[in-house]
């Protein structure tokens, strides 16, 4: 015969498992804000520079925010995503239920959440039961990015990308030169793209006169004389219809790299009109694709 304990430990998995269930249908159109972060796929975007043990730490639990290896286990608060689990997750439970102390739980540290190296059952059972701090052994990853408590799979690359534009525009000071705020990219890495196209247009102008141009001067001249007349283009041709996914700047980025690609191949005299070509006839080719599949379905609808 089950003991009180028992029932109850199983009462609590089955009420995380329908919470779980629950929180899978609330984001059946967004499916990546529901994943468990993947502790290597956060280190490969954010890039730590170092590893440092920090030992014994008391770790708010609400900060832990992913997983090494179980993150497809586990939905992003830490439940149960499969009937799989039950048996371990129980054991752990009739653990915390009977007042049995475990291991602590080992962790990483990195851009200021932490990410469970061993004992996703244990931070699993703690979230459930309502637990506010777990102690846990911490290696420290470090980084310059740090990230919300409520960072999800979907919006792990924008707060990269905020903190990216916000030292881009500290450092050089672009808005206030340029009075444009709205240097904006869809993926990370390319405000130093941007970066190095300043400093290429600032070695062709010190090339031609006797003293050198200051940093400010030069991004002023590409802004006016390269990016402004790029956009341009851009604007003129609706590119951006295009490319609805993709912020005018993506496009920027995309025709520079693909005109220096050109000229490469066929001469300077290859015209940034023939550049933004290309650009088009891949957007048309894109839209042409998305109708063929939106076709493809009404007429699976149509016939069933």
């Amino acid at each position: 015969m089950k003991s009180f304990v028992q029932i109850k430990a199983e009462e609590d998995f089955s009420k995380a498992r329908n919470r779980a269930l629950v929180n899978e249908i609330q984001n059946f159109l967004n499916p990546d804000r529901q994943k468990l972060l993947s502790f290597h796929d956060v280190k490969k975007i954010l890039k730590p520079h170092n590893e440092v043990y920090v030992g014994m730490q008391s770790v708010p639990i609400e900060r832990i925010a992913g997983s090494e290896g179980r993150y497809r286990d586990f939905d992003n608060h830490f439940l149960p995503r499969s009937g799989n689990l039950r048996q371990r997750w129980e054991r752990v439970d009739l653990a915390h239920l009977t007042d049995i102390i475990l291991p602590p739980i080992q962790l990483y540290e990195l851009g200021g959440l932490y990410f469970v190296r061993d004992g996703n059952h244990r931070v699993s059972v703690a979230k459930a039961q309502g637990v506010s701090f777990v102690d846990a052994e911490v290696i420290s990853l470090k980084s310059e990015v740090l990230l919300p408590k409520h960072v999800t799979q979907d919006t792990l690359l924008s707060e990269v990308i905020k903190y990216e534009k916000r030292i881009f525009y500290s450092e050089t000071g672009f808005g206030d030169l340029t009075e444009d705020w709205k240097l904006d990219f869809t993926t990370p890495g390319q405000y130093d793209v941007i970066y190095n196209h300043i400093l290429v247009h600032k070695y062709f102008i010190n090339e031609s006169i006797d003293t050198e141009i200051p940093f400010p001067d030069a991004l002023l001249s590409w802004y006016k004389n390269v990016y402004l007349p790029v956009m341009a283009v851009i604007l003129k041709r609706k590119l951006v219809r295009k490319f609805r996914n993709r912020t005018p700047s993506d496009l920027y980025v995309w025709i520079v790299k693909q005109w220096d690609e050109l000229k490469q191949k066929y001469g300077s005299d290859f015209s940034l009109d023939q550049a933004t070509d290309t650009l088009e006839i891949a957007g048309e080719r894109r839209q042409n694709r998305f109708f063929q599949a939106l076709r493809s379905v009404f007429k699976r609808f149509i016939q069933t």
